[in-house]
């Protein structure tokens, strides 16, 4: 590595990559695996596989809290990434076997392992860049440690693609934890070239202690989250997300909390971090919608037909030899639907597969043909392969401006930041448009301008907001505050199971990608009226 950046940073970058890989792996495929119903998934409908969706990966973002936490107090930095990273290993492995128990039992693992791992690592790498000698090039260095990321994620869809239509769902999952377990061997080889940087900052008398934390926080927000499961009737919409939002409720406490009680030094801020966690929930409500929405809008409104040049990764959708009755509309396909699930609703009797609905009669194979279909999945990988490909472009883009004397701040990128991610809403809408709201495919083409333009807002606000709170943290509630960053990031995806929850409700699609063209663009309306303030205080605490 150049002298710009530290010798750690390979190690970090490539057991993140990896730790990404099974994450990814398992996200890619986690709502195929929820609502299928022929090849031994779990049968459930739409509406309660996006649910269950979005409250992982919201539990998943939510952990972080408690687990940057005991980094800060107890374990350090390295034993915690550790043992996030094995139990999240173990969650994957899990999820191959039989049974809800086993299922439940592997989503709590990985949850509580990421809770470890994920806050962890990347304030191990800003407290790499707080050396002297590279702390000018931090935001570069996150950015490179970004792209490491999302190159696990584009690469997993493949894995994932050939494990499952070649093995099945359960070596998909074996394969995410072989992937997990990777990362953490290679952590522990570069563990050298870290271990100066794992040291616990001294308490302050104003700090809470550790057991008032868990006395004050973590138990009443379980208590609250029973509560909210408990309390009669939906009055979020689902009991999870009432338990997960009575959950939060202590834990947002204890971060304003945070802010009442600290120095005059450290309340700027902390609460300028605060500010930008409130507005970053809606990027992430949005941006999360590629694991529901958008993979809703690939496997039934988008053409994936592809010629067998790559048998792994492809579906198949192949003709039997008979025909059932004269009446039938549509001969039976081998894995085909006398009763199925169409945009979450049961459709009976239905005697084609559900991808063909909205094709016309006279391209569907005919007997003895079959018809190839990239696999939905793969869409996923056109973020992460924009992330790696736009990266490099993105860092000499703020390099060229730096040398200018032009280069925006930190809190100026994630508001821009917003502004490009709301555009992207807009490619969805003239694609619902173009294909006739369904009534025919949509080219694949929409799709990659999508994430292509979501991926240049992700890469002005996500690293830096890593890079943010690195920066403006006081030093002994780093961790803490990356928490914080990653309790946005988990209400957010909350909030994205919510939105994505109500695809079947929107009978013009259209409405349903403007609502989150609205809600992007008043969150950075919101970031530009307060951006005098964030830059002031960005610029004298760093």
């Amino acid at each position: 590595m150049s002298k710009k950046h530290p010798s750690g940073l390979p190690y970090l970058f490539f057991a993140e990559m990896w730790e990404r890989f099974g994450y990814y792996l398992m996200i890619g495929i986690f709502v195929l695996y929820m609502t299928d119903t022929q090849k031994g998934g779990l049968a459930m409908d739409r509406a309660t596989a996006t649910d269950i969706f979005g409250t992982f990966i919201a539990l998943v973002f939510l952990t972080p809290f408690i687990g940057g936490l005991l980094a800060d107090r107890v374990l350090g930095l390295r034993k915690a990434i550790t043992i996030g990273g094995l139990l999240m290993g173990l969650g994957y492995m899990g999820l191959a076997l039989p049974g809800m128990t086993a299922f439940y039992t592997s989503l709590l693992l990985i949850i509580v392992g990421n809770g470890f791992f994920k806050p962890n690592i990347s304030t191990l790498l800003g407290n790499l860049y707080n050396e002297k000698e590279y702390k000018d090039s931090k935001d570069s260095g996150y950015n490179i440690f970004y792209m490491g990321i999302n190159i696990g994620a584009f690469i997993c869809n493949f894995f994932a693609a050939y494990l499952r239509h070649n093995y099945g769902w359960g070596f998909a999952f074996m394969g995410a934890g072989v992937g997990m377990f990777i990362g953490v061997a290679i952590f522990w080889i570069g563990m050298r070239h870290y271990r100066h940087a794992d040291v616990k900052k001294p308490v302050k008398p104003e700090d809470m202690s550790l057991a008032r934390i868990l006395g004050t926080v973590i138990l009443p927000a379980f208590i609250a989250g029973i509560v909210g499961w408990m309390i009669p009737g939906a009055i979020f919409g689902t009991d999870s997300t009432d338990a997960f939002i009575f959950g939060s409720l202590p834990v947002l406490v204890f971060y304003f909390s945070l802010f009442a009680r600290a120095s005059k030094e450290d309340r700027q801020p902390i609460g300028a971090l605060l500010a930008i966690f409130a507005v970053v929930i809606i990027f992430w409500a949005i941006f999360k919608q590629n694991g529901t929405a958008l993979t809703t809008w690939a496997e039934f409104y988008t053409d994936r037909s592809a010629p067998a040049l790559i048998e792994g990764p492809m579906e198949t959708l192949k003709m039997s030899q008979h025909v059932t009755s004269e009446k039938d509309s549509f001969p039976i396909y081998d894995n085909g639907f006398r009763t199925t699930k169409v945009d979450g609703k049961v459709v009976k009797g239905l005697t084609q597969h559900p991808y063909l609905i909205n094709v016309p009669q006279e391209k569907h194979p005919i007997q003895g043909q079959q018809l190839n279909l990239v696999s939905t999945e793969l869409y996923q990988s056109i973020n992460p392969f924009f992330v790696v490909v736009l990266t490099p472009v993105v860092v000499a883009f703020f390099r060229m401006l730096n040398k200018k004397g032009k280069e925006p701040k930190t809190p100026a990128k994630i508001a821009w930041g917003l502004v490009i991610s709301a555009l992207s809403t807009l490619v969805m809408v003239a694609a619902v448009y173009y294909c006739h709201n369904g009534a025919e495919k949509a080219s694949p083409l929409w799709l990659f301008g999508c994430y292509g333009v979501v991926t240049f807002g992700e890469l002005f606000l996500s690293p830096m907001g890593l890079s943010l709170v690195s920066k403006l943290s006081p030093p002994r509630l780093t961790a803490v505050m990356m928490g914080g960053w990653f309790l946005a990031t988990s209400i957010g995806n909350k909030l994205s199971g919510v939105l994505a929850g109500m695809w079947d409700g929107y009978e013009h699609k259209a409405s349903f990608f403007l609502v989150n063209f609205v809600l992007l663009a008043i969150a950075a309306a919101i970031i530009f009226s307060m951006l005098k303030w964030l830059n002031r205080v960005f610029s004298e605490n760093t």
